[in-house]
């Protein structure tokens, strides 16, 4: 197959063994281990102690002083969805941009699969797939046609498979019923859905997403979102570039906040939300006398309102405090102690506001 580079298209470049870059970027097929197995959050391929990504002293100045990411140490579990969260202009795609060698760091390290990077580059990254900034693709071309480009770009691509793991990769995306359709008549969701197809042409342990639902209507983003999720069931570390907080809360194990080129907070979901004290709120027609009863139970900062009171649970079980409202003699229409709200915590973690739809 051959064709003429259309003036309009920005060709993907694939380099041997080593991430597809454009104005986005997404991975060309290269070989690899196989995925492991197991549900998102767990040991993946790398082995239950083997994180699949770390960084230690990762800096980026760029010329003028500026400051683009600052000293940072990511540690991304293995088979984790890992959210890497934080406003725009964070340093999040320069760090995924040094993550994959695309930029050479200021000084620091990082080790990805167990392997020193960008040393071992040629071995790490044919087990990585990334997509970077949005997919570039021959708008003239079909789907098919463009993942056959990019897979016979790849030296080490065996062509006698290509058409199987072409049709494989497309229907893990559910674009093989469009396969032959023109790329510039695909939607906004089927264009970023085929661009992780090319994540997906051969084996991989580990997948880079720098905000791949940036852009989409809601119907895109639960489909590419859907997909992640699927791609995760299989074992894979995939690390998401987002500002949106609804990819946090569906779809991420973990996850890391930005803040200025700085991570600001690194871990589990449950252990952001512990960054919050848990709270009780008592709906009742006594709130004046409901506090009373919570400060005799050493609760702290308790707030009366109209119909409620709230204060930090503490150490206190809800089914305590309960039970002495009504010794008390304090009816209890309703009781409650609700999670923190994220939206709240990466306000606190980043000094801004994030998208919270999508």
């Amino acid at each position: 197959m051959s064709a003429t580079r259309p003036a309009s298209a920005q060709t993907p470049a694939v380099s041997e063994g080593g991430p597809v870059t454009g104005e986005g970027a997404a991975t060309g097929a290269a070989p690899g281990p196989g995925p492991g197995s197991g549900p998102p959050g767990q040991p993946g391929p790398s082995g239950p102690a083997s994180p699949a990504i770390t960084t230690s002293g990762l800096t980026k100045r760029f010329r003028g002083g500026q400051v683009a990411v600052d000293d940072l140490a990511l540690a991304v579990p293995g088979g984790a969805v890992y959210g890497f969260l934080g406003p725009n202009g964070s340093g999040k795609t320069t760090t995924i941009r040094m993550l994959l060698g695309l930029i050479h760091p200021t000084r620091g390290s990082v080790c990805l699969l167990g392997d020193a990077a960008p040393g071992a580059a040629t071995r790490v990254l044919p087990r990585v797939g990334s997509l970077v900034e949005g997919p570039a693709f021959y708008p003239y071309l079909s789907g098919r046609a463009n993942l056959a480009r990019i897979d016979a770009a790849d030296a080490t691509a065996d062509p006698r498979t290509a058409a199987a793991r072409i049709d494989a990769a497309l229907d893990r995306v559910g674009l093989l019923s469009a396969a032959r359709k023109r790329y510039r008549a695909y939607s906004l969701g089927m264009k970023q859905r085929l661009a992780i197809a090319t994540s997906l042409l051969r084996p991989r342990e580990l997948i880079i997403l720098d905000e791949p639902t940036n852009g989409l209507d809601p119907q895109g983003t639960r489909e590419v979102r859907s997909l992640i999720r699927e791609i995760a069931t299989d074992g894979v570390t995939v690390l998401v570039s987002s500002h949106l907080l609804a990819e946090v809360e569906q779809i991420c194990t973990h996850v890391g906040v930005m803040r200025t080129g700085r991570l600001v907070f690194q871990g589990s979901l449950e252990e952001m939300r512990a960054l919050d004290s848990r709270r009780i709120v008592v709906r009742t027609a006594q709130p004046e006398q409901a506090a009373k009863v919570l400060g005799t139970l050493g609760l702290e900062d308790i707030q009366p309102a109209d119909g409620e009171v709230s204060a930090q649970l503490a150490d206190e079980s809800p089914e305590r405090i309960c039970r002495e409202l009504v010794l008390a003699g304090v009816g209890v229409a309703g009781l409650d102690t609700p999670r923190p709200n994220l939206e709240d915590l990466f306000v606190g973690l980043t000094g801004e506001g994030f998208d919270v739809d999508g």
